[in-house]
């Protein structure tokens, strides 16, 4: 795969970079994108660097156009990006929900269109989402999260639909809780027995976009730990 192109977005975070790292390390040429400047800064040198906000739609498609004609045609897309609410459906605000489907799907779907024009001019390629399992199974106290990563699910299963034809295959692995240092500042002992290291969840979507998984696509493959 040496000389492949992945672009990680959400590569600032504890998921896109483990992402990153664990495809440099399967010998890809990886563009890690995000809009923290600094986070990215931690990455080595040997990673590709891009500042951007891609839950705007004209951002992400000149991000996706420039790296191509920069670097070469995406191979992959990761997209990690996510933000998440605690808060029912009663408690749930206007702002709340727009900022949930702007960054949990509008990226998505953003980033999907851009990198999966590229693709399907070459006739193959990779995308996988990071979905959630309230976006599987419904969550009470979640709501317009839950609500945004349902979209999302669904979104990828569109995209399955819509881009398989053209040889391009799009997946989403679905974590419960990560272990990251954002979230150990907030969640219990007991909780954070059963979350899953960012490395382990890098290692199912390093799978997901290899040649070993060519027979998959469409699916929303569990993470969710012990």
């Amino acid at each position: 795969m040496s000389g492949s192109v992945a672009i990680v977005v959400g590569a600032g975070g504890a998921l896109g970079s483990a992402t990153a790292l664990a495809l440099a390390a399967d010998g890809f040429t990886v563009v890690a994108v995000d809009r923290n400047e600094r986070a990215l800064k931690e990455l080595p040198d040997t990673i590709g660097r891009e500042v951007g906000d891609a839950t705007d739609p004209d951002v992400a498609k000149t991000l996706i156009d420039r790296i191509a004609a920069e670097v070469g045609p995406p191979d992959v897309l990761v997209n990690t990006l996510g933000a998440f609410d605690l808060s029912d459906a009663f408690t749930t605000t206007p702002e709340a929900l727009r900022l949930m489907i702007d960054v949990n799907l509008g990226a998505a779907l953003w980033l999907s269109q851009a990198a999966g024009a590229h693709m399907q001019r070459r006739g193959s390629g990779a995308i996988v989402h990071v979905s959630a399992r309230p976006g599987v199974e419904p969550t009470a106290g979640l709501t317009a999260y839950g609500v945004s990563k349902a979209a999302l699910t669904h979104l990828v299963r569109i995209l399955d639909l819509e881009l398989r034809p053209s040889g391009v295959r799009v997946n989403a692995v679905a974590p419960q809780l990560i272990d990251t240092p954002k979230n150990r500042g907030f969640l219990s002992e007991e909780q954070l027995a059963h979350a899953v290291s960012p490395e382990a969840i890098a290692k199912v979507i390093a799978f997901l976009v290899s040649d070993a998984a060519a027979p998959i696509s469409g699916a929303i493959l569990p993470t969710y730990g012990g």
